[in-house]
C-alpha cells in the first residue's frame, strides 16, 4: 500500500509504502531516499496491544528534512568516509565536498537520502516490494560519470531485504549501503548497553582522528573488537584499546568472513536480528553523537558496505564501478521473537 507523507517546498510528493503482513514484519518506506520508516513485528503475545518498534524515526516530513543523522537512508553515491574529499582514478584527480572536514561522509554534500526516488514498482501477496529508482548526474559532488541507481526494497515472512543495482557510463567510485538506528528493545529510550551483538569477522579497520581508515587490516582478537562470539555492545573504557580512545566508542568497519555479517540481540523484547550481505565490509556506529544531536534516541547502526576510503587504498577491495560492469549488492535482515 502506497500513501502520500507530504510535500517538499518545490512542490514535490513525498509517498510512504508498507510492506508485509499484519500478522509478521512491517516496514515503512519513504520515496524521499528510501528512507525506513519504520520496521515492527507483532506483540509477543500477538494478541492486541502495540507493533514492536525497531528502528528510530521521525513523525513528520520536515524532520527527516532537516536530519543530519541519515536516519534510515539510503546512502550514496559513497558511503561512510573518503579521506581529504579526493581521490585519484585512471590517473585523473578528483575532489569532492567535504561536508564532514576534512573528509567526504556519505556521498557529499547532497547524498542519495535528499533526493525523491521514482517509484519504478511495487507488489503484494507473500514477497511484498517497492523498487525505486534515482540517477545520480555526473559532477554531483564531485563524483565522475552519471550513475543510475535502484533499490528493490522486499518484506518476505519476517526478513527485510534491499537489493541494488547501479550502472555508469564512466568509471565512478560506489559505496551503495543503508542507514536505519536499530533499537531492538523496542523503545528508543533504552540504552543499547544491554543488547548483544555477533559479528562474523576476524579483522577490522583502524581509523586515524578523522575517522578514516589507516590502510591497515588488523585482527580482532586480543581486542574490544572481538566480537565472533556474543556480547554486549557496551563501549569499555578508553584504556581498553588506543582505537576505542579515539572514537570515544565504535564508528568501524569490521572486515566480513562470509554472507552471514552479524546477528544483534535484544534480552529485554527477546527481538533477535541476523544480518546478511555480499558486501566485505560491516560498519558499526553506536550513534554516541546522539548524547548532543537526539538525547531521548539511543540506537545502533549495522551498515553493511564496501570499505571506507577504498578509492585511496590499493589493498582495499575495489570500490570501482566501469561501465557495461554492473553493480550487484544486497543486504537483509531477518527478525525473530
Amino acid at each position: 500500500m502506497i500513501r502520500k507523507f507530504g510535500r517538499l517546498r518545490d512542490g514535490q510528493e513525498v509517498e510512504i509504502a508498507t510492506l508485509g503482513s499484519a500478522d509478521g514484519l512491517q516496514a515503512e518506506i519513504l520515496t524521499l531516499g528510501g528512507t525506513l520508516r519504520s520496521v515492527t513485528l507483532p506483540p509477543k503475545n500477538g494478541k492486541g496491544g502495540k507493533r514492536i518498534p525497531l528502528v528510530l524515526s521521525f513523525n513528520e516530513l520536515d524532520s527527516y528534512l532537516s536530519d543530519t543523522s541519515y536516519v534510515g537512508q539510503l546512502v550514496g553515491r559513497y558511503g561512510n568516509r573518503i579521506a581529504g574529499a579526493a581521490f585519484e582514478l585512471d590517473g585523473k584527480q578528483y575532489k569532492l565536498t567535504a561536508n564532514n572536514a576534512p573528509n567526504t561522509l556519505h556521498g557529499g554534500e547532497i547524498g542519495f537520502g535528499k533526493y525523491v526516488w521514482k517509484v519504478l514498482g511495487s507488489g503484494g501477496g507473500k514477497n511484498t516490494y517497492l523498487k525505486l529508482g534515482h540517477r545520480s548526474p555526473a559532477a554531483i559532488n564531485g563524483f565522475p560519470g552519471n550513475l543510475d541507481v535502484t533499490a528493490l526494497i522486499s518484506v518476505y515472512e519476517n526478513t527485510l531485504t534491499l537489493a541494488y543495482e547501479a550502472t555508469t557510463d564512466a568509471p565512478t567510485p560506489i559505496n551503495l549501503t543503508w542507514h536505519p538506528y536499530f533499537t531492538l528493545s523496542g523503545d528508543p529510550r533504552d540504552r543499547i548497553d544491554e543488547q548483544r551483538l555477533t559479528i562474523a569477522a576476524s579483522h577490522y579497520l583502524p581509523v586515524n582522528e578523522s575517522r578514516v581508515p589507516t590502510g591497515e587490516i588488523a585482527p580482532v582478537a586480543g581486542t574490544p573488537f572481538d566480537f565472533r562470539k556474543p556480547k554486549s555492545v557496551r563501549v569499555p573504557p578508553p584504556s581498553s584499546h588506543p582505537q576505542i580512545a579515539l572514537t570515544s566508542g565504535y564508528d568501524h568497519c569490521w572486515v566480513l568472513d562470509g554472507p552471514i555479517a552479524a546477528e544483534l540481540y535484544a534480552p529485554s523484547s527477546g527481538v533477535r536480528m541476523r544480518v546478511k550481505t555480499n558486501l566485505p565490509g560491516l560498519q558499526v556506529y553506536d550513534a554516541s553523537h546522539f548524547r548532543t544531536v537526539y538525547p531521548e534516541w539511543h540506537g545502533i547502526c549495522l551498515e553493511p558496505e564496501n570499505f571506507p576510503d577504498a578509492p585511496n587504498h590499493a589493498n582495499f577491495p575495489s570500490s570501482i564501478l566501469r561501465p557495461g560492469e554492473p553493480h550487484r549488492s544486497f543486504m537483509s535482515f531477518a527478525f525473530s521473537v
